[in-house]
């Protein structure tokens, strides 16, 4: 027999510490959760009394980035939900996640949540202490995993949550960035031929004394000018674009670039598809976690990143305080697209608002990724003809004079 010191929750949240005796740390482990207790922290004690822990430490630990992105979150939930479930205690789980994490500043977080746990506290409260990193749904969702006694299926709903979220975002990004790069191709080249190719055929020309054709004299003309005000060109462009990024920032700018991106045809749909997917996947996975409705709405309307979106969320959740359907506020804001209003009061009509909720996500998420391989496949001619056309014409003002000397000269001769 082994003497071991444990840490254990109830179902309430209450936090129990005792040393018992056992004939091993997985016979002790599976007598707690028969007792339908949450382990935080199990260690066996030497005979001296001290604790006797297993703890992996690489003295030349390398990580692959610096700040935490939304791969290192979701390798995190499905890692924790793993552990959780197979009877491994809370810190020995996020000992044994931060050993193996990629990202540095992600790695001190995580032993900051440790200690805090170690020292007693919730694991929604020690998460709670970095909202830059965890979230008001991640906590939300924690707060009613602790309660209720199901951290390991809050747990992966996250981490499903997240895995649907990152592919999503992949597709976008995926669609935007090839035409992007075409774009820029584009505009290196005109750089390139006003500053340093332009200078060289003028010089030519010059020498040469002879009329130049329209489309090479404006080209000429704009390189120069180009060529001439580069700097200041440049710090305008710079300008606008850290105003504009600053206004945006403001509330009111937020909400006067998001009305200009809903009122552009297609691309305003588009984006709005995007929003309600974000709204209602959210709101699923609150509901159907067991967050009551109103603070899922509250927690929602904070995470949404759409003020738009957030002022209807908040009108929304007015209405279900007096008394009204969920529905019937969206019906009015005129925000939401008919097929996802259809859905969600089926939904609250026969009691399956969460599920009705994750189709309208499931929906709106394959409409928007549809789009978006069809517009990566569409737009690709597009930007190789106009790419093209931009080299072909400056091309042909360029050349356009010798191909004259040359019929001159042969006429001539």
């Amino acid at each position: 027999m082994s003497k071991f010191s444990y840490i254990v929750k109830d179902l309430e949240g209450k936090a129990y510490k005792n040393v018992v005796d056992a004939a091993s740390q997985e016979a002790l482990i599976e007598k707690l959760q028969k007792e339908n207790y949450f382990i935080v922290s199990i260690k066996e004690l030497t005979a001296a009394g001290a604790s006797k822990t297993k703890t992996f430490v690489s003295p030349s630990r390398k990580f692959t980035h610096h700040k935490v992105k939304l791969n290192d979150l979701l390798i995190f939930a499905r890692q924790l939900s793993t552990m959780i479930e197979s009877g491994v205690s809370l810190t020995r789980a996020l000992d044994v996640i931060q050993s193996q994490v990629e990202s540095k500043e992600f790695s001190l977080v995580l032993s900051k949540i440790k200690t805090d746990v170690e020292r007693g506290g919730s694991l929604s409260q020690s998460l709670a202490k970095h909202p830059r990193i965890f979230n008001q749904f991640w906590v939300s969702l924690l707060e009613v995993g602790e309660a209720s006694g199901t951290i390991p299926v809050v747990i992966t709903k996250l981490g499903f949550y997240l895995e649907q979220q990152a592919a999503f975002r992949s597709t976008i990004v995926s669609g935007l960035v090839y035409p992007a790069i075409l774009f820029m191709v584009s505009m290196g080249a005109v750089i390139f031929f006003a500053l340093f190719v332009a200078p060289r055929f003028e010089a030519i020309f010059s020498s040469m004394k002879v009329e130049l054709p329209l489309i090479t004299k404006v080209l000429l003309g704009t390189f120069k000018f180009i060529k001439a005000n580069f700097l200041i060109i440049i710090g305008i462009i710079v300008g606008i674009f850290f105003s504009l990024k600053t206004y945006c920032k403001t509330y009111h700018g937020k909400i006067a670039w998001e009305k200009f991106i809903f009122s552009l045809p297609t691309v305003g749909e588009v984006y709005k598809n995007i929003i309600v997917e974000r709204f209602s996947s959210q709101m699923a996975i609150l509901i159907d976690a067991g967050v009551p409705i109103l603070y899922a709405l509250d927690i929602t309307e904070r995470l949404v990143d759409n003020n738009v979106c957030a002022l209807i969320v908040n009108s929304i959740k007015e209405g279900v305080k007096k008394g009204e359907l969920f529905v019937n506020p969206m019906i009015r804001s005129g925000f939401f697209p008919p097929m996802s209003i259809q859905m969600i009061m089926v939904g609250e009509e026969t009691g399956e608002l969460s599920k009705m909720l994750k189709h309208v996500a499931d929906y709106y998420q394959n409409n928007v990724q549809i789009f978006m391989k069809r517009f990566s496949v569409l737009i690709e001619p597009f930007m190789l003809v106009f790419m093209g056309g931009v080299i072909g014409t400056i091309v042909l003002a360029m050349f356009l004079p010798m191909f004259n000397i040359a019929q001159l000269g042969g006429g001539g001769g």
